[in-house]
């Protein structure tokens, strides 16, 4: 069994003209490229600037560094060390800058990490937020001075073991701070090698990706699998593409892009904020296969991108969906390949009154539920019911796992981690079914409403108020208040909308209310309309239903009398 290090310098030994990283930094204007053997040498470079600086094997290294060369650079650099990276979330608009450098502080005291790379634009503010911790920082720009080692080779990667932690993934959350996975190079290998099986991964593929490097699906299938897999990758910042997401259609048209990894949201995104004159005259027929992953699919999403770009070359087949987590390194189950995938309409009110997901009739109240798949290789999935039993076909049940891929722990957790894990099986806090040795997901248990006993999935309710003209599209949160006078939850809807106009206000209002109970039988007690940016999102741009509604009930008694 190898490490991600040896893999890396094989394929270099193998092509080492290769195209292995494209940087598109500016549109049109400013793209870096880089073959294997000037991947490999710049790593290197990299790799001895840290070792003058002390770190070595074992030990951990927090990047803190907006997306670009230096963050890809300062990651394979420390993995060549057999130091172990981390990349942490780098402060946007979304994240409280308060918050954000509270959690920072409190995560390098609890890891105890050896040095933080940072950038230019953190720099000042991180030196405050860590004044007395006995941490050095080291800025990015100075390890990007092209110093090539003088030593061997052998000194400057030291052979890591492959049950050794190669890097931490950071687990989701309202600040995207709290959980450092520890991931093995064995455990990494294993989620490549099924996760290239389960999508067929060819030579002559290109991953074009623009998702942040701090969340799994970033990390793990648009780079560090293209990377050691021998495949090119097209890389973005994902700021960039939010502001002109055009550019990721134009990398894949000219990079002939064939695979790309995009969240729910970014369907619809790209297919209303891009403009027929920005794309004229591309072909994206190369795009083999566009993979949903990290939030609950949407199969209006899916129809609606396949009409906006099929003119230009998008097949349906293409489509393809993907359950993951940063515990499992990535991918549990994916959907095969063509697609599309499978969709699953089910009673809406035998969900909600039995949690059972019965085949609907064609006159019946009926949701679509999008497959995430079989599992891959070398992982299995179970639906376990409260008293600990295997769930029967179509009965919801939370979702635990097992595989060859999983986490060593939490890192400098070992509480938490005795509390995931049990009998070697991961429970994922998801809630799901299986029905023809398909996964399909339906929420995530802490999540779930329960209104005088009736089950009711907050992603329904989020998905009927997403349709009403002036709400901003996926800027909605439903959840459970406590109504303790009658002994249940009620439900409250947080909207962001695109309007001020009081009357306006008032009619979206009456639709929120009006709809829900039309379609899903149960009554909103609270609607919040707000501004943009009100809604609490994790580092992964998914809004937080629990920060969120923390945030409400902060502010509940003044919004009541309102």
């Amino acid at each position: 069994m190898s490490t991600l290090v040896d893999r890396l310098y094989e394929h270099r030994a193998r092509h080492p003209d290769s195209l292995a990283l494209a940087l598109v930094l500016v549109l049109h204007d400013r793209e870096e490229t880089f073959t294997v053997g000037d991947f490999v040498a710049r790593a290197e470079c990299y790799a001895n600037q840290l070792r003058v600086r002390g770190i070595g094997r074992g030990d951990l290294v927090i990047l803190v560094i907006g997306h670009g060369e230096a963050l890809v650079f300062s990651f394979w650099g420390a993995l060549l060390l057999g130091a172990v990276p981390s990349i942490f979330p780098f402060l946007s608009d979304r994240l409280d800058p308060e918050h954000y450098y509270r959690n920072v502080r409190q995560l390098v005291e609890r890891s105890e990490a050896r040095a933080i790379i940072v950038g230019d634009a953190q720099r000042e503010a991180l030196e405050h937020a860590l004044a007395g911790l006995p941490v050095p920082l080291i800025d990015a720009g100075e390890l990007a001075t092209i110093t090539p080692p003088t030593d061997s080779m052998s000194e400057i990667t030291p052979a890591a073991a492959p049950d050794d932690t190669a890097f931490l993934q950071h687990s989701s959350g309202s600040t995207g701070l709290q959980k450092g996975v520890m991931l093995s190079h064995r455990a990494v290998l294993n989620q490549i090698e099924a996760y290239s099986g389960a999508i067929g991964l060819r030579a002559d593929d290109v991953v074009v990706s623009w998702l942040p490097l701090y969340h799994d699906m970033g990390l793990i299938a648009g780079f560090v699998m293209p990377l050691t897999a021998g495949v090119p990758l097209v890389l973005m910042s994902p700021f960039h593409w939010v502001r002109d997401p055009q550019i990721l259609l134009h990398a894949i048209h000219r990079y002939r892009g064939t695979l790309c990894w995009l969240p729910n949201f970014a369907y619809n995104f790209l297919a209303t904020r891009v403009r027929d004159s920005q794309i004229e005259g591309l072909d994206l027929s190369s795009w083999r296969a566009a993979i949903n992953c990290s939030e609950p699919v949407a199969a209006a999403s899916h129809r609606q991108f396949v009409q906006r770009f099929a003119p230009y070359g998008f097949q349906e087949a293409a489509l393809s969906v993907c359950y993951a987590m940063a515990e499992n390194t990535f991918a549990v189950t994916q959907t095969r390949l063509p697609g599309p995938p499978r969709i699953d309409r089910i009673d809406a009110r035998m969900l909600r009154a039995a949690h059972r997901a019965v085949p609907a009739s064609q006159d019946g109240a009926a949701l679509e539920v999008v497959s995430c798949g079989q599992a891959i290789d070398g992982c299995e999935v179970r639906v376990v019911l409260p008293d600990g039993t295997d769930a029967p076909e179509r009965q919801i049940g939370e979702i635990a796992i097992r595989s060859n891929s999983m986490l060593s722990g939490y890192y400098r957790q070992p509480e938490l981690t005795a509390q995931s894990l049990r009998d070697g099986w991961y429970f994922t806090g998801d809630l799901g079914y299986l029905a023809g040795g398909e996964l399909f997901v339906t929420g995530r248990r802490k999540d779930l409403i329960i209104v005088g006993g009736k089950n009711i999935y907050p992603q329904d309710i989020e998905t009927i108020v997403n349709e009403i003209s002036g709400v901003h599209p996926g800027r909605v949160a439903a959840f459970g208040v406590a109504n303790e006078r009658l002994g249940t939850e009620d439900i409250a809807v947080v909207a962001e909308v695109e309007t001020s106009d009081p009357d306006r206000l008032g009619e979206i209002e009456r639709q929120i209310r009006t709809f829900v109970a039309q379609r899903l039988d149960v009554t909103v007690r609270y609607v919040r309309l707000t501004g943009l940016r009100w809604l609490v999102k994790t580092s992964s741009g998914k809004v937080s239903r629990s920060a969120t509604r923390e945030k409400f009930l902060a502010d509940f008694c003044q919004f009541v009398q309102q």
